[in-house]
């Protein structure tokens, strides 16, 4: 399709504006560092999801698709027609050739996934499709598309299989420890991979606002005119810099089991993208191209994953960061930060804590008189 809306490539819709179209536009473009890395070494796997797509058979995702054809309403452009418009868009402005079925299923839970081996399949919910208006909405199909392109409907079935088959061998010693670490890390990606589909949907959509207002609307409901961006987003930087290392623990502890980050997350995320030269560059048609996905480098993808999550350590407001950054840059009286961090948690008075933390032996000991107490400056306290 070019920008004057006419027709091309065998797409039947196309956008109701202009927008920007990503010809050979490669996954690599929007994903998260450390979303790109994973996919980028599990693609060089040569065979590795062919082997399960033969064995799709043990999974159920044959019966998932009986189920939404039984089921559910298949989106055309006789029923729902307006978000098969929507998705011809998508697929045509990210260049995916093939587009992937779609389905409207009844729940009033506001979802989407997509999902399937052989061939991806898209799902979104009626508490989806009533809550979002035609922009937010396009937003959100664009995110779905993003994940087909990347291929994570594939290696999240994948994954999810091995971790199903490592569950059934539980009651191997030490088996829950090695579980859980798959599980924690399967998660971690997972959250890095919505990231990754935030930024396609963004790429599809190209209304920034549209996006956040969507986001909004998944975390507070239908009440736009009650809510506000820029309050919205408040809460996000309130909630990366707020509390002390307590806190900091506390939201580790609730983040592990998810598989997406908190909504103001992805909303403060989205929008420090959309402010970045990358974007700005994708923009201006400076992009990967899917031509070049085989000469992707591994060890690159993993050195680009590991300087994102040092630049997030280093630049983040979170107390527990702010303590691994000043570890890693060899910061002084690192006990006394620590102790700080963590005030009052134990409990008990200043004079039980001194005791307590008063380890050294009689021979380190001198007198009061040669070695006065310490007292705590101002500089402490920086």
């Amino acid at each position: 399709m070019s920008d004057n809306g006419h027709q091309q490539d065998g797409h039947e819709n196309v956008p109701s504006r202009q927008r920007r179209r990503f010809e050979g536009i490669s996954s690599r473009t929007y994903e998260h560092p450390a979303d790109r890395s994973a996919l980028v070494a599990l693609r060089k796997l040569g065979g590795f999801d062919t082997v399960f797509k033969a064995l799709s058979g043990l999974l159920p995702e044959r019966s998932l698709r009986l189920l939404f054809l039984s089921d559910s309403v298949r989106v055309s452009d006789a029923q729902f027609a307006h978000l098969n418009t929507m998705l011809r868009d998508a697929c045509h402005i990210l260049d995916l050739e093939k587009v992937p079925p779609m389905y409207v299923a009844q729940d009033p839970q506001p979802n989407a996934m997509c999902i399937g081996l052989d061939e991806p399949i898209i799902v979104v919910t009626t508490g989806l499709v009533e809550l979002l208006d035609e922009e937010e909405m396009r937003a959100v199909v664009g995110h779905e598309v993003g994940h087909a392109l990347s291929g994570h409907a594939v290696y999240r079935t994948i994954l999810l299989f091995l971790t199903n088959l490592a569950l059934r061998v539980a009651w191997i010693p030490l088996g829950n420890i090695a579980i859980m670490t798959i599980v924690t890390a399967l998660r971690e990606w997972f959250r890095k991979s919505e990231l990754s589909a935030d930024r396609a949907g963004l790429l599809v959509g190209q209304d920034l606002k549209a996006s956040m207002r969507g986001l909004m609307k998944l975390a507070g409901g239908n009440h736009l005119h009650e809510m506000n961006v820029d309050a919205f987003l408040e809460q996000a930087e309130e909630y990366e810099a707020g509390g002390d290392l307590r806190d900091s623990v506390l939201k580790i502890l609730n983040t592990l089991p998810r598989t997406h980050p908190f909504t103001t997350v992805r909303a403060a995320e989205l929008k420090k993208w959309a402010e970045s030269r990358d974007y700005q560059r994708i923009m201006d048609g400076h992009y990967p191209r899917r031509a070049e996905d085989k000469e992707t480098s591994v060890s690159d993808s993993f050195r680009q994953s590991a300087a994102s999550y040092a630049t997030d350590v280093k630049n983040s407001k979170d107390p527990l960061m702010k303590l691994v950054s000043d570890i890693a840059g060899g910061a002084g009286d690192l006990g006394g930060r620590v102790r700080r961090g963590f005030g009052g948690f134990a409990g008990g008075t200043p004079k039980d804590q001194t005791a307590a933390n008063d380890q050294t032996t009689p021979e380190d000991r001198t007198s009061p008189k040669d070695q006065p107490p310490r007292e705590s400056t101002p500089e402490d306290d920086d």
